[in-house]
């Protein structure tokens, strides 16, 4: 795998486990967590309501555009609820006709959030198509895959998003290239946002948030590093009072920013507004990430040495001090010589 795939610093040990033994006395964990029991039934209404989405697919086919829409979001808000998850969405519509919707990247319900607000056709590593049942689904729904792998396939893929916008339909992306688990976030990459502006149609930023009991950033549902599936899924169907915010902010008009640079920091600042970043002790030997405090702007993130070497500090994304990262570079690159910890994208 090439050394410029996007990565993240979070991961299973160091954001989950830590979110969870705050919790220590047993009577603590119950307000926290279901009974077994409870969240074996919740992944059972999940797979139920998976299959039967699978099996709809040739008839929902043949319906209207309009229709066939309005099934797909409330399949999609189904298939969150079955998992336990309470959805809450602010803001506005997204933009009928093209449009590149593009949110912060967490967990794999960010998916059926996002098509909740939009049927849309999903970017995502070619990795997924290999994906049991939900592989087969993703492909039937015209996912873009994309070999993050090949640096020379860059040009070629954001042709072919370009394309699917130019013919009216909406995309998904997660420009961060990575999965975070929510208390920490990543730069946006700018090679998505290339095919909005030579298609000439909007961007629509997407913010997503995960709390339990309407007040605590949970990082349950974050699906990150080494993590599997069934362990996201069980943590995912075990917590109790988890609710998932989707805010669905204004959109950047086409025109109203010149080049793929000023387009993606401005759809990173606004799905980041109003949130600081501040070292916590949440490590697991790749150094310390960040909080959430709404009530400060994003500034920097700093990760320790494990991840930028013997600095402990990532260049500031307020000054651009990026010198690895050159325009057209890709998805997304990392400094020369940093190991990579895991590919990250839409998982």
């Amino acid at each position: 795998m090439s050394a410029w795939l996007p990565t993240a610093p979070c991961t299973p040990r160091a954001c989950v486990d830590s979110a969870r033994s705050a919790a220590a006395s047993p009577m603590a964990l119950r307000a926290w967590v279901v009974p077994p029991s409870r969240a074996v039934l919740r992944l059972v209404a999940v797979a139920v309501v998976t299959v039967t989405g699978f099996a709809l697919t040739p008839l929902a086919a043949r319906l209207s555009p309009a229709r066939r829409d309005r099934l797909v979001r409330w399949w999609c808000r189904m298939v969150v609820r079955a998992a336990g998850v309470r959805v809450r969405t602010t803001g506005g519509e997204a933009p009928k006709g093209g449009v590149l919707l593009v949110a912060n990247h967490i967990s794999w319900l960010d998916i059926p959030l996002l098509a909740a607000v939009r049927p849309a056709r999903m970017l995502a590593k070619s990795e997924i198509r290999g994906w049991p049942v939900a592989g087969a689904m993703v492909a039937r729904g015209g996912t873009l895959f994309i070999e993050r792998d090949r640096l020379r396939a860059l040009p070629e893929t954001v042709a072919r998003i370009a394309a699917v916008l130019r013919q009216g339909a909406a995309v998904v992306a997660f420009p961060e290239g990575s999965t975070w688990c929510g208390r920490a976030r990543g730069s946006f990459r700018r090679a998505v946002f290339q095919a909005a502006l030579d298609a000439g149609v909007p961007v629509q930023p997407v913010r997503i948030r995960y709390r339990q009991h309407d007040e605590t950033t949970s990082t349950a549902p974050a699906f990150v590093g080494d993590d599997t599936l069934g362990a996201s899924l069980w943590r995912v169907a075990s917590a109790r009072g988890l609710v998932a915010e989707v805010d669905v902010l204004p959109p950047l008009e086409p025109g109203t920013h010149p080049d793929r640079r000023g387009l993606a920091l401005a759809a990173e600042s606004a799905t980041g507004e109003g949130v600081r970043r501040e070292s916590v002790s949440c490590t697991a030997g790749t150094g310390s990430h960040v909080a959430e405090d709404p009530n400060q702007p994003v500034r920097r993130l700093t990760t320790g040495p494990g991840r930028w070497g013997s600095g402990g500090e990532a260049p500031s994304r307020v000054q651009g001090q990026r010198p690895w990262l050159r325009e057209g570079a890709g998805w997304g690159t990392t400094p020369p010589r940093v190991r990579r910890h895991r590919a990250g994208g839409a998982r």
